[in-house]
């Protein structure tokens, strides 16, 4: 009994089921949102153009014109007048030495320079009234007043005279450039600034105790500045004066184009690597920062360029916005290379003549029509 009811039951509650089943049907198909509409977006058909040959170097921002100011003679640093980042013109005291050696050594190199022009005086002196006493005695002895011995005699005086005058002359010129030169020993005691610009390094402070042919600063002429490029071997060959680069400055958020002025004709022993001066001429351009320059080295391969703003990155995945039929835009994962002036190469993932989003990539969902 109880196994017929349930036999029953059962097709009771099959048209039940199938008429939840089709309602519910129906309520999916009429309950989809639509597409969403994407409009102010700038859509344009890819095409591959030949991609340039480039080859990328990185190099280091220099000043054209560097000075190293150093020690010429030892002493202690009893002033210091600048500190780094600080301007300065040219002949500006930078910094005084106590140099009491040196000091001493003018002062006796003066006082014997003015020994020797009084002794020169002195000589002049004798030498002056030799003359005139040998000419009275040549007219006494013209007159046979006197005899052969005595003129002869004051003749040999105004020889030795003479001669006395000389080593007087060679003692005083030897005694003042001695005494130049001592003073210009005491001249470095005082440190000067060789060209205007600005002080980019120093190596003391007030009180350190320096040596000869030790540096104390370094001033950078603001003037103008170089990127100094490492060449690779393979390049070297290939590039020279003249050559065009697009120079990218990470600092200033700055890409560029110039020319590479000159090529150091010896490599690095230890990077074997040649250096390119490439001239900079930017606003904000300092000493020390990094630089990267991209060189042409021709015509290469068909590739795809697409604005960098084109090109969509989530963590490590790539990807563009591509307009299908029915101007649907679905998510496409690309293969990036290099940068090329602005522009990213597409490896792969995209087709010639494929319709992409080029600009206002963050407006667009996937599966948004694109009007």
């Amino acid at each position: 009994m109880t196994r017929s009811l349930l036999l029953l039951a059962v097709p009771l509650w099959l048209p039940l089921l199938a008429g939840c089943g089709e309602k519910g049907h129906e309520a999916g198909r009429g309950g989809n949102p639509p597409a969403p509409v994407v409009t102010g977006v700038q859509v344009e058909v890819v095409k591959a153009v030949a991609v340039p040959d480039l080859a990328e170097v990185v190099g280091t921002v220099r000043a054209r014109t560097s000075a190293v100011v150093l020690a010429r003679i030892p002493g202690t640093v009893t002033l210091l007048k600048v500190r780094e980042g600080e301007r300065v013109r040219k002949g500006q005291l930078l910094a005084r030495l106590d140099a009491q050696e040196t000091g001493a050594a003018g002062a006796a190199a003066a006082a014997g320079s003015d020994e020797a022009q009084r002794a020169l005086d002195e000589a002049e002196a004798r030498k002056r009234l030799a003359d005139v006493t040998f000419e009275r005695y040549q007219r006494l002895y013209r007159e046979q007043a006197i005899t052969r011995q005595e003129f002869d005699t004051k003749q040999t005086e105004r020889e030795v005279a003479a001669q006395g005058v000389a080593r007087a002359l060679a003692r005083y010129r030897q005694a003042r450039e001695g005494a130049r030169a001592a003073s210009r020993m005491a001249d470095y005691a005082r440190i000067v600034a060789p060209l205007s610009g600005v002080v980019t390094a120093k190596q003391v402070d007030q009180g350190s105790t320096v040596f000869p042919g030790q540096p104390l600063m370094t001033i950078d002429d603001q003037g103008s500045y170089l990127l100094e490029l490492a060449l690779p071997e393979s390049l070297a060959a290939r590039a020279k004066a003249g050559t065009p680069v697009q120079v990218t400055l990470d600092a200033l958020k700055a890409t560029f184009s110039a020319r590479i002025a000159e090529i150091v004709p010896a490599a690095d022993p230890q990077s074997r690597t040649f250096v390119a001066k490439v001239p900079l001429d930017r606003q904000g351009v300092t000493t020390g920062m990094f630089g990267r320059a991209a060189i042409g080295l021709g015509s290469g391969a068909n590739a795809i360029l697409l604005p960098e703003r084109a090109v969509v990155e989530h963590g490590a995945l790539t990807s563009v916005w591509v307009v299908e039929q029915g101007n649907i835009a679905r998510m496409r994962l690309v293969k990036t290379g290099k940068a090329v002036g602005g522009k990213v190469e597409i490896v792969s993932g995209l087709a010639d003549g494929e319709r992409v989003v080029l600009s206002g990539v963050e407006k667009v969902s996937e599966g948004a029509k694109v009007e």
